[in-house]
């Protein structure tokens, strides 16, 4: 019985095997192809690779050939009546108004298409597409137009015209080839696998154009992040990536050995520790934007490889960092629309979440609405740690609330707390975190807001500052949007003596097993003992950011590179 339930699979197996090995013998056929077009260019003096494209005039860009005739583009046509508007005259150019001017031009070629004596190549630069218009006794290199294949680079002299349909193209008087590529391009509906996109990059950037508006927003976003903290009189540093102990934030990190100096060495977890040193030497307000490293788990939200701003501001507190942040944010999704306005259009046109207003909720209190929301007693934390809790009546009351709590991770974290701090923190994590985005809307219930938990216990927050007015909490924020926590900051703790106590804390975790703590840093500490004035620090994550701005559901795919297994032949 167990085999004829077993020959299906082997028959799908050894059918998409089959599939694999059929395709892999055509795409060798193509590559045997294309190597051999690079041949007859070889043999007839010419270099399939060619490197000498700075010689004569120089390349027009395709956006910059198109600007150059924006006073040509025609009127809308109009579509039969009560059908939808006709073609736009965003894409449509007048024959008549385009001035014959010579331009040389170069590009990935993206399609190829012959109708008779005519042939169109469609190219593709850094700033968009144009066409070439390819006619027989027009262009010398006819006849070899079928040595080009899509993928290849080639450049073209021409001239400036628009087809009888309104298209803007180059009328090709001189063609040659700048590089063959020996591997197909997929077409736009076959290159959708998700791994494979993730592996070759290089490909997903050519064959989805959605992919690279979403790194050019990221790169709109760091350079509008530096604009910002430059116009304060911040400075942008550089701190060291391999450190000699683990601090800077409670997780597991990188390990690496120094062969010169024989020493085992961590990568960075933060820059926070060095960055505060340079406050105490005088630079008040100091920034960075730093690669880290941190050895845990894979998610759409984590990659063990990442990108975080963090800045540190003298004579400032957690509450102006609130104010900055809020006005850092739209100040950065202002900047994206700018130098993307139709893909950021398409993007705030999707969000779920508004910037207009941010919502600023002490911990202890969003706790307690959030039990009374749910219809469960205030001191839940407190007897699923004792183990004295009905959990089975408080799931069924929570779920009638539209609340489905994790109580079997829940009640192991709270077994594990060692302070009424920790516990409220746990308590927090399982029944106030995930339910932010219900909890907090705009008036008008559409959209979710901002939120801004704010006044941790101090035994979840080793760097930070103590309320003078509460010492079991300190002047902590962490930024939710849309369910996503965005930033971490705080005013900092600046006492040595307090920060020696906290390091010695730490370390008595890790003596008991504990992975994700920090190291005691002496160096550190003497700094402090030089005297840190007040001062608030700050730390986002670049990734998330961009994840939220471009509406991305995966870090992965706001990571140009990100980490995958080895690839097999399997």
């Amino acid at each position: 019985m167990s085999q004829q339930k077993d020959r299906p699979n082997d028959k799908k197996t050894e059918r998409l095997a089959k599939e694999a090995a059929e395709a892999a013998r055509a795409e060798e056929t193509l590559i045997a192809t294309r190597k051999a077009k690079a041949a007859r260019l070889r043999a007839r003096g010419e270099n399939p690779f060619a490197n000498d494209v700075t010689a004569g005039e120089p390349l027009a860009e395709l956006a910059a050939v198109r600007a150059r005739f924006d006073g040509a583009r025609a009127a809308a046509e109009p579509g039969p009546e009560g059908a939808s508007p006709g073609r736009s005259a965003s894409d449509r150019y007048d024959p008549a108004r385009v001035e014959p001017l010579p331009f040389r031009v170069a590009g990935r070629v993206l399609f190829v298409r012959s109708f008779g004596g005519v042939t169109f190549v469609r190219l593709r630069d850094r700033t968009g597409e144009l066409q070439l218009y390819c006619e027989q006794g027009s262009l010398a290199e006819f006849e070899r137009l079928e040595e080009i294949d899509l993928g290849d680079f080639v450049e073209a002299h021409g001239v400036a015209m628009a087809t009888q349909k309104g298209e803007l193209s180059i009328r090709a008087e001189r063609l040659r080839l700048l590089t063959k590529a020996y591997r197909p391009l997929p077409t736009k509906t076959s290159f959708k696998d998700v791994e494979s996109r993730y592996r070759m990059r290089y490909v997903d950037l050519v064959a989805n154009p959605h992919v690279a508006g979403v790194f050019r927003a990221r790169s709109a976003i760091v350079a509008a992040l530096r604009e910002f903290l430059d116009a304060r009189g911040f400075l942008e540093v550089e701190t060291p990536t391999m450190h000699t102990l683990v601090g800077g934030a409670a997780a597991k990190p990188f390990k690496t050995h120094h062969n010169a100096l024989d020493l085992e060495l961590f990568m960075r977890i933060a820059p926070e520790l060095f960055l505060k040193r340079l406050v105490v030497g005088g630079f008040e307000r100091v920034y960075e934007i730093a690669r880290c490293y941190r050895n845990e788990g894979l998610s759409t939200r984590h990659n063990p490889e990442f990108t975080m701003l963090e800045y540190y501001q003298a004579y400032a507190t957690y509450e102006t960092l609130m104010d900055a942040t809020e006005a850092m944010l739209r100040h950065v999704d202002a900047r994206l629309a700018e130098r993307l306005p139709a893909e950021h259009a398409a993007w705030a046109a999707g969000r779920a979440f508004s910037l207009e207003r941010f919502a600023r909720v002490p911990m202890a209190e969003g706790l307690a609405s959030a039990l009374a929301k749910a219809g469960l007693p205030a001191d839940v934390p407190q007897r699923v740690a004792a183990d004295d809790a009905p959990i089975k009546e408080w799931a069924k009351a929570a779920k009638a609330s539209g609340r489905e709590i994790d109580w079997t991770n829940f009640r192991a974290g709270a077994k594990k707390c060692e302070s009424p701090g920790e516990l409220v923190f746990c308590a927090y994590e399982y029944v106030v975190e995930p339910f932010l985005t219900k909890d907090y809307r705009t008036e008008a219930g559409d959209k979710s807001v901002p939120v801004f938990i704010i006044d941790y216990p101090f035994e979840v927050s080793p760097l930070a500052r103590k309320k003078d007015s509460d010492p079991s909490l300190v002047d902590r924020f962490e930024l939710f949007i849309e369910g996503r926590e965005l930033c971490n900051a705080f005013s900092e703790l600046n006492d040595p003596e307090d920060q020696d106590a906290r390091f010695r804390a730490q370390v008595a975790k890790k003596s008991r097993g504990e992975e994700e703590t920090m190291d005691y840093d002496a160096d550190y500490v003497r700094a402090l003992e030089h005297g840190l004035p007040p001062t608030a620090g700050f730390g986002m994550g670049i990734d998330r950011l961009a994840m939220l701005l471009t509406g991305a559901t995966s870090i992965r795919d706001v990571i140009l590179f990100p980490l995958l297994r080895p690839e097999t032949d399997a």
